[in-house]
């Protein structure tokens, strides 16, 4: 079975057809979904598909992107952890290609998060873009390695891996890895210890080849997990269960489905 570690299925593309996209999650051997926090308006529809599904689960956060947007203070962010179904606090980090000049205000939301996440014990969801220097610095300086968490649709080089790796965070690949341009990335797929390596689609964007260009939803994992296993050299299945073995590891939260239970 497979785990889609960063979906935003209740993005309005994804929601409106919500049991066609269960029905293919469930066709494709997903047996379950992290669906992403990324503002606070919108947090309340990303938790109601957590507490109405068993197979989807919750994280909170505010995304780096966005100067204006509504702000959750520490405490709030600790105070929605505590729910049985939100298990990480994120998506959180930092993003220079779409924020320019004085970013102090995108590194103290991220400051802000990280806090959060050691005092709640739960996983950080990374989102880094044209920033992985000062991402990594932040990460070290507020001592992240003491909640861990996941370096989210990775696509920077191996010695970024390598940083994130040596302070306990796992790499997840999204459908860019199928990309054929995508060298750097799949560079770092092949190198990365089976062990630390998540999959996710976050979709509804990014679909994996063949469905490049379409709307991406959490069923499209599988090509993933496929593409890797073949530049790995291995088989899907171990490319599947491992990866599936370490997303319940690290949100540890969530109690792991047993063999043939219901969603």
């Amino acid at each position: 079975m497979l785990v889609d570690s960063h979906c935003h299925i209740n993005f309005p593309d994804l929601s409106s057809r919500l049991p066609e996209v269960l029905g293919n999650m469930q066709h494709n051997g997903v047996e379950l979904a992290l669906v992403i926090g990324v503002s606070r308006p919108k947090y309340p529809e990303v938790l109601a598909l957590a507490e109405n599904h068993a197979n989807l689960y919750a994280t909170v956060g505010i995304h780096p992107d966005d100067p204006e947007a509504e702000e959750f203070s520490e405490e709030e962010l600790l105070a929605h952890a505590a729910h049985p179904r939100v298990v990480g606090i994120g998506e959180t980090g930092l993003d220079y290609h779409w924020c320019k000049g004085d970013l102090e205000w995108q590194h103290q939301r991220f400051r802000t998060h990280i806090r959060a996440a050691k005092r709640a014990g739960l996983p950080l969801i990374i989102h880094t873009r044209e920033s992985a220097a000062d991402t990594i610095r932040i990460l070290r300086e507020e001592g992240a390695e003491q909640c861990g968490g996941v370096m989210h649709c990775f696509t920077e080089n191996w010695e970024v891996a390598q940083a994130a790796l040596e302070i306990g965070f796992y790499i997840s690949f999204s459908g860019i890895v199928t990309f054929k341009n995508a060298a750097q990335i799949k560079e770092v797929a092949q190198k990365m210890p089976l062990e630390r390596m998540l999959v996710e689609t976050d979709s509804p964007y990014l679909a994996p080849v063949p469905y490049r260009g379409k709307l991406n939803e959490p069923a499209y994992v599988r090509h993933v997990a496929e593409h890797i296993a073949e530049l790995r050299g291995i088989r899907f299945e171990e490319v599947a269960a491992a990866t599936s073995d370490n997303f319940y590891r690290l949100f540890s939260k969530i109690q792991r489905p047993q063999a043939g239970q219901a969603a």
